[in-house]
Order: C-alpha cells, then sequence, then structure tokens
C-alpha cells in the first residue's frame, strides 16, 4: 500500500516530492519546523564587535612599547580567538541532511490537506484503503489496460481521483473517530449518550459509504480481470492457429486424421468464443467502470 496518497490535482512534481518526503511530513504532522536561518543583521553585529575589538587593541598599541607590547599580548590571547568564535564558528555550513530538509519543508508546507499518510489512519480504515489501492493496482497493471481494450485515458484520470477521495474520507473519518472514542471512554450521562449513540451511528454509516465505493472498485476490478484472462487466452489461441497448418501437415503424413480433425475444429471453435468472451468482459468492465463516475 502507498504510504503516501496525494490530491491528484498537486503539481506532478509536487506530488513526487510529497511521496518521497514521507519522514519529513511525519515530523511536520507532530508540530516540527527547521529552526529559522541566521539573520544578515547578525553578522553584521558580530562583524562590528569584531572590528572594534580590534580598534581598540590598535589604540592600546598607539601609546608607548610598553603599553604596545601589553595591547599586541592582548590581541594574540583574545583577538584571533574572537575572530574563531565569531566567524568560523558561526559560519559553518548546514548539515546537508538539514539543508534537505529545509527545502522539503519551503515546498510543502503549502500542501498541508492535500495528501493522506498511512499514520492519519486508522486500522480499519487503513483495510479499506489497502482494498481500494490492490483493485486500482490490478486495473491499471492489466494487460488489456496497456492495449488501450479498456479507456485508459479515463481510468488515468478517474482511479487517482477515487483513490485520493477514499484516502480523504477516511483520514476525516479516522480523526473523527479517534475524538469520538476518547470522549466516550470518559464516561457519558444518560443525557449525553442519547447524543453520542446516532453519532456513532453516523460514524458507521460513513465507513460503509465509503466502502461501497471500494466495492465498486473491486468489481470493476474482477471484471477486468475476467477480459484478462479471456485475452491472455485468446492470444494463446491465435498462436496455436497460427501453427495449425503445420499440425495439419503432420496428422496427414502420419494418418492420424481421425484423430486429430475433431481437436483442430474445437480448437477454432474456442477461438471464436473466446473473442466473443473478450467482448463481453470488456463491455462489463466498461460498464462497471460507470458506476464510478460522480
Amino acid at each position: 500500500m502507498a504510504d503516501v496518497v496525494v490530491d491528484p490535482e498537486v503539481p506532478p512534481d509536487d506530488a513526487q516530492l510529497l511521496r518521497d518526503s514521507r519522514q519529513v511530513l511525519l515530523k511536520m504532522r507532530q508540530g516540527w519546523a527547521p529552526q529559522p536561518r541566521r539573520s544578515v543583521a547578525s553578522a553584521h553585529h558580530r562583524m562590528i564587535a569584531a572590528f572594534g575589538g580590534v580598534a581598540f587593541m590598535g589604540l592600546l598599541m598607539g601609546f608607548g612599547a610598553p603599553v604596545r607590547g601589553l595591547g599586541l599580548l592582548m590581541m594574540v590571547l583574545f583577538g584571533i580567538p574572537l575572530m574563531i568564535v565569531l566567524f568560523v564558528r558561526n559560519d559553518v555550513p548546514e548539515a546537508d541532511e538539514d539543508a534537505y530538509e529545509r527545502e522539503v519543508y519551503e515546498q510543502l508546507r503549502w500542501y498541508e490537506g492535500r495528501y493522506v499518510l498511512t499514520e492519519d489512519l486508522d486500522e480499519s480504515s487503513a483495510r479499506i484503503l489497502a482494498r481500494a489501492q490492490r483493485a486500482i493496482a490490478a486495473v491499471t497493471g492489466s494487460r488489456v489496460n496497456a492495449e488501450g481494450l479498456l479507456d485508459d485515458v479515463r481510468n488515468g484520470v478517474m482511479l487517482p481521483a477515487q483513490e485520493w477521495e477514499i484516502a480523504r474520507l477516511l483520514a476525516k473519518l479516522s480523526g473523527l473517530r479517534a475524538k469520538h472514542r476518547e470522549t466516550v471512554s470518559q464516561g457519558l450521562t444518560p443525557e449525553v449518550e442519547a447524543v453520542a449513540r446516532p453519532l456513532a451511528r453516523a460514524l458507521d454509516s460513513s465507513e460503509e459509504a465509503v466502502l461501497a465505493r471500494v466495492e465498486a472498485l473491486e468489481r470493476y476490478a474482477a471484471n477486468v480481470a475476467d477480459a484478462e484472462r479471456a485475452y491472455i487466452a485468446q492470444h494463446q489461441i491465435e498462436e496455436l492457429r497460427g501453427r495449425l497448418h503445420q499440425y495439419e501437415e503432420l496428422v496427414a503424413e502420419t494418418g492420424a486424421d481421425g484423430f486429430a480433425v475433431p481437436e483442430l475444429e474445437r480448437l477454432a471453435a474456442d477461438a471464436d468464443r473466446l473473442e466473443q468472451a473478450l467482448r463481453r468482459s470488456v463491455s462489463s468492465a466498461q460498464e462497471a467502470f460507470r458506476h464510478l463516475e460522480p
């Protein structure tokens, strides 16, 4: 099951980044945000402080040899370490991982509500989404879809939209169901319990409605599977028919006509039946697909 389901309306590059950045998204879910970069003003303040210190040392060196020697000693003891602390230590570049996470955060913080993580779902919802995704994968991965026997363009649009809508509704259901259980677990007065019962039924009804969507997807996938079997069988029959003259030649040379001719005739009849079965299966799949349309 995909760990991140993305709204199909998200631009493809950003959608792929969302799918590839699950760990960062999990941290964002928990309230994480990268620390702001050090400001330019802060760097200027450090620079002013450093030059002020150096200038002060220079003034000390301007007075007589004893004072100059003392100023030089203080510069060595304090000035150079000060420069190291102010510039070298504070200008160490960010770690690659931190820089990557900051870049991802800046790009993806605008897409809150446009993706669903598996962690957003409770156990029941996760099972339902997994069923939907298996059905979608069965359709999109079929040879009849690849060969254009189904409406592959509509599949490419409608099926991701169905997956997103199912995931979105299940995430919303999971969140509300968790809050409902938390409230109920605290104990209810009879008056509140009378209100909570129909709300619990509303949650159950919502899950049943989403499940009905998933079952429609599964029926579509089952029809596609029937078409797939007929498609494969038809191609196998066509391969055998392509070698039919070789079989006929062989049985004629061996004198086995009485045994082989009925089998060869049955082969041709099977090919015709499979072609009709394929047409019926594709039609059934297309009819099932119409039930998925809004």
